[in-house]
């Protein structure tokens, strides 16, 4: 299985602009640029912004798959990365989960998101600190 992106970008690096489309087309000729990644002037996406939602979704899917593996289907998973930058670098990924999950103490729920922030694809490819933090649902 291969997944592929492509960006373009014209001009210098704060005035010019670009854009990013994904293989699925989810995201087409989306804008990215100095000012929709560090100012906020502007509607577009970011590389952080999508590492990110990246992480959300695979951290999700992992919790969900040993969820299952038990014999157990969550009502619902919801999900927060918050990529953390300090100047040019990303320090950190901060996980942060809400599930409802009958039949699942909270204990085990935390155990298993626990697994799955170390297991899912996108946390074995950083190299940085990332952390997680999960509540469940009564």
């Amino acid at each position: 299985m291969k997944r592929t992106a492509q960006a373009q970008w014209f001009g210098n690096l704060k005035e010019g602009k670009g854009d990013i489309t994904t293989q699925s087309g989810i995201l087409n000729h989306t804008n990215y640029s100095f000012k929709t990644r560090f100012t906020g002037e502007e509607t577009g996406t970011n590389p952080e912004e999508l590492l990110a939602a990246a992480h959300a979704g695979c951290f999700t899917m992992a919790v969900s798959a040993a969820l299952t593996e038990k014999g157990l289907t969550p009502q619902s998973l919801h999900t927060e990365a918050i990529v953390q930058m300090e100047g040019l670098s990303i320090t950190t990924v901060h996980l942060h989960i809400t599930g409802q999950v009958e039949g699942l103490s909270a204990d085990d729920f935390k155990s298993i998101t626990k697994i799955a922030e170390k297991n899912c694809l996108i946390s074995k490819v950083l190299s940085i600190p990332i952390s997680s933090e999960a509540h469940l649902l009564a």
